[in-house]
């Protein structure tokens, strides 16, 4: 994967910056903003706040509960021309709103 397909996102937690998720050529990474750790609620329990970045060879459990499954699964990846594999990819084409507290935005 090249660098500039490399694609990231602005992961926010109610109304506020959480931090930036993005593609690696390994993987994934996630980094807390530095603000938002100040009040020390993390996004998820897997996800401890820490100034260190998360990284992993696959999206974090987390983010992937975010994503649509099953039939619907099946309608969004239609409609939107995205395959089911690119997990990233529908992250931030189906979680800008969400019913829970945390939501995630394309950075361009």
């Amino acid at each position: 994967m090249e660098t500039s397909n490399l694609r990231r996102a602005i992961v926010m937690y109610r109304d506020k910056k959480a931090g930036i998720i993005e593609e690696t050529r390994e993987g994934y990474r996630f980094t807390y903003d530095n603000d938002f750790m100040k009040q020390n609620r993390p996004i998820s329990i897997s996800l401890p706040t820490t100034k260190q970045s998360y990284e992993s060879s696959s999206l974090f459990a987390f983010f992937l509960g975010l994503l649509p499954e099953g039939w619907y699964l099946n309608m969004v990846t239609k409609k939107l021309k995205i395959d089911k594999n690119d997990t990233f990819g529908l992250l931030i084409a189906t979680c800008k709103e969400t019913i829970g507290a945390v939501t995630v935005e394309e950075l361009k």
